[in-house]
């Protein structure tokens, strides 16, 4: 019986890899000296895992930004405006950052490509870009680099991994119209069959082809495009094993698909979809190798051993030892690197966790129980004893609270054409008013007086005067040049999760626990271990604070239940709807308490929204009732004339349009800017009823927009809906930007919003 590993954390361990291309970014270090901090993460990974006692152990799962976009620089499928950057530039890392990032230097403004959320996580990829003729080759040398020197530090260990071929083109976007994505698999799958015959003769003996919209629903041609690639692959590919993994989800009806492909070995996520084995089992082919993901590669709880054996037992009495393979459910990319660096938890509650690299320990373990050494079991089964037994887990006062939920707990007291009215007449403000979604850039300077303050280098009282001055100093600055509806700048948040999970009861905070969520951006989730509750006023002290330093409308910032929820650790020994209509009775408390404090425009945040979304079309109405009621509880109760915002960051609403109107925000802010307002025509074909703010310039790359290039973008949102009901604001927060690039871009959108004002003509 193999162990397997599908993919580990690439950020290292001290969060290397971001501080060095932050750092090559800002000029501070060259192309060398970042590939060295690059290799010597990878090498540091592959130790890990040799030294776990993991069989097949993954290469190029490391990347600098995505993996998908490493996939289409490895194709040669690199969109036709960035070839005047490979004019200008011999470094490869300058064409692969502007198709992250964009480009704007050397007389070039080029924007960055469409980037949005990995299937149902929190980590975000670039989208490939396609068009009708697209034409694919073998480009650049990583792949096989990285194997040449795995292979010396792993020998035969070494699994090269690439993202499959038909995941690949089902994950982009047809950039024009006369065309399916899946039209291209001809095209492309010569290409994948010179990569892997070159990773044969380099002497690979498995490829790990990650194939996740296997789990998804496939259309025919789609579910062709499958049995037409690995066909392909299989007639003109030798010398190598080829292993398909699957995640996130069951195979369902793509079962029959899936195990008759012509590979060697096929992974599932037994941890999402347990049920699917004896299926899977029931139609397997003699000779396929299964791959079981047993141990959860995306949340922080030891292993159920009992319950992964019954199915290792169940798979080897079908197939035989030799025929399976134990691994985790996914790629260890989403879980935090290691718990032994975290020394300051709950000695008890630590008893009860696994972070990635004791995950692969996890494994190994799986597989000596299952040779007989019940002494692993049992330390398992008393660790998980203690979980279930623990008073710090259960509160019974919040159980009874959410059981007497009702549905007058989720409803606004009139409809939003009165709240509309009546908020209108409250805030007066102009045609296309212009605001920002809430977090200004945390500048080292903001960073270095948290950490002293949390290091008791500050008193409390130093700490907030400092605040206090930034917070000031950024309502000045948003008067000045002329924002509508101003926000606090959130200076004394360290993350829009993780502050709030620090104040709420039921949540734990690790030091080091840090995740990748896209580039070098990474957060630290929270970890929910218990009941939720609220024992006091989050945010009021530092909205009231900033609404008394100005006459303009200043909104709250709070964070939706759904987005703690997913941008959290979560509890997975209750139901997730339970554990958020818990997080959403705290929101709603702290709403209530904002507009006793007489903020009128409190914006609840829900980015995950869409995200949380099941992958599977038949799963998705119960978790969207549940999901939207609890973003209705948090906003129900206040008065008419408070005005709900919400906001959304890069999703595609074309299938849950209805559900995004059910919540029934007054005004709703999303991200438009990569797709060139394409996400909008969702709304219009729904006629969405509310306010809505299509984001006009993308705060993930550091180029800043013309003022010409929002004013289009707002009017093509005007010639898609009612201009009166159309806002002006960038994406995202500005928290990750910097200051002289933020400003230059919120004057342009100022005066963006200004101009749309007078050549769309419509009144105040």
């Amino acid at each position: 019986m193999l162990t397997q590993n599908l993919g580990y954390p690439r950020i290292g361990g001290q969060r290397q890899l971001k501080k060095a291309s932050e750092q090559f970014w800002a000029g501070k270090i060259n192309a060398t000296d970042l590939h060295e901090v690059a290799q010597k993460i990878r090498e540091e990974n592959w130790q890990t895992q040799l030294e776990a006692g993991i069989d097949l152990i993954p290469c190029n799962d490391f990347s600098y930004y995505d993996q998908t976009l490493d996939t289409s620089i490895l194709l040669g499928a690199v969109p036709q405006r960035y070839e005047a950057v490979q004019a200008q530039s011999d470094d490869e890392l300058d064409l692969y950052f502007a198709m992250a990032r964009g480009y704007q230097k050397n007389g070039l403004d080029i924007t960055a490509m469409e980037m949005t959320k990995w299937l149902d996580t929190n980590y975000h990829y670039i989208v490939p870009e396609f068009k009708a003729d697209q034409e694919f080759r073998m480009s650049g040398e990583k792949i096989f680099n990285e194997f040449k020197i795995a292979k010396q530090t792993l020998g035969q260990k070494a699994k090269p991994v690439i993202l499959g071929p038909v995941s690949y083109l089902l994950l982009g976007k047809e950039k024009e119209e006369g065309f399916e994505r899946a039209d291209l698999i001809k095209n492309l799958v010569p290409v994948y069959i010179e990569i892997f015959n070159r990773l044969a003769a380099l002497g690979a003996k498995w490829i790990q082809l990650d194939e996740p919209t296997l789990a998804l629903d496939l259309t025919k041609k789609e579910k062709e495009a499958f049995e037409y690639a690995y066909r392909s692959i299989a007639e003109q590919v030798t010398g190598v094993k080829l292993l398909v993994a699957t995640y996130f989800e069951a195979l369902l009806d793509n079962t029959q698909l899936a195990v008759n492909l012509s590979v060697q070995a096929l992974h599932i996520d037994l941890v999402r979809a347990p049920e699917q084995l004896d299926e899977v089992l029931a139609l397997i082919p003699d000779q396929l190798i299964l791959s079981l993901g047993v141990v959860d590669g995306r949340n922080v709880w030891k292993n159920d051993y009992e319950k992964s054996l019954s199915l290792i037992n169940k798979a080897v009495e079908k197939l035989g030892a030799d025929r399976v393979i134990l691994a985790p459910s996914c790629s260890l990319l989403h879980s935090p690197i290691d718990l032994e660096l975290e020394t300051e938890i709950d000695p008890e509650i630590r008893n009860w966790m696994a972070f990635a690299k004791q995950k692969l320990h996890e494994v190994k373990e799986l597989k000596q129980i299952f040779e007989g050494n019940n002494a692993l079991l049992e330390a398992n089964k008393a660790a998980l004893a203690s979980r279930r037994a623990s008073q710090k887990v259960h509160k019974q006062v919040v159980k009874d609270r959410v059981s007497s939920i009702t549905d007058a707990d989720s409803t606004r007291t009139s409809a939003f054409p009165i709240r509309q009215e009546i908020q209108r007449e409250r805030f007066n403000l102009p045609a296309f008013p212009t605001t920002t979604i809430g977090s200004f850039p945390q500048t080292d300077d903001i960073r270095q007086l948290r950490a002293k303050f949390k290091k008791g280098d500050l008193t409390i009282e130093q700490y907030e005067k400092s605040i206090e001055a930034a917070t000031i100093e950024s309502i000045r600055w948003q008067e000045e040049i002329g924002l509508d509806v101003l926000v606090h700048g959130e200076f004394e948040r360290n993350d829009m999760v993780e502050y709030f999970g620090e104040q709420l009861d039921g949540f734990l905070f690790t030091k080091n626990g840090w995740v990748q969520s896209y580039g070098s951006r990474c957060v630290k989730p929270p970890v929910i271990y218990g009941d939720i509750s609220r024992p006091k006023d989050m945010t009021v002290r530092w909205s009231t604070f900033a609404a008394a330093q100005t006459d303009k409308p200043m909104k709250g910032m709070l964070t939706g239940p759904v987005t703690i929820l997913q941008w959290s650790f979560v509890r997975d020994d209750q139901p997730r709807d339970v554990t958020t209509n818990q997080i959403a009775l705290a929101i709603h408390d702290e709403v209530l308490a904002l507009e006793k404090a007489n903020i009128g425009i409190i914006q609840i945040d829900e980015a995950a929204i869409r995200e949380g979304l099941p992958l599977r079309k038949s799963k998705r109405a119960h978790y969207l009732a549940w999901a939207v009621r609890a973003f209705r509880i948090t906003a129900s109760g206040v008065q008419d004339r408070t005005q709900i915002h919400t906001h959304m960051c890069y999703s595609e609403f074309n299938d849950i349009i209805e559900h995004i109107a059910a919540m029934d925000a007054d005004v709703i802010t999303i991200e438009t800017s990569r797709s060139q307002m394409e996400l909008l025509q969702a709304f219009a074909h729904f006629e969405y009823p509310n306010e809505i703010g299509p984001g006009v310039y993308d705060i993930h790359s550091p180029r800043v927009p013309t003022t010409e290039e929002m004013t289009s973008l707002l009017k093509k949102a005007a010639g898609l809906l009612p201009a009166q009901n159309l806002w002006v604001n960038p994406d995202c927060g500005l928290k990750t930007r910097k200051w002289p690039e933020t400003k230059a871009a919120l004057e342009n959108m100022v005066a963006a919003a200004q101009q749309a004002r007078e050549e769309i003509g419509i009144e105040a």
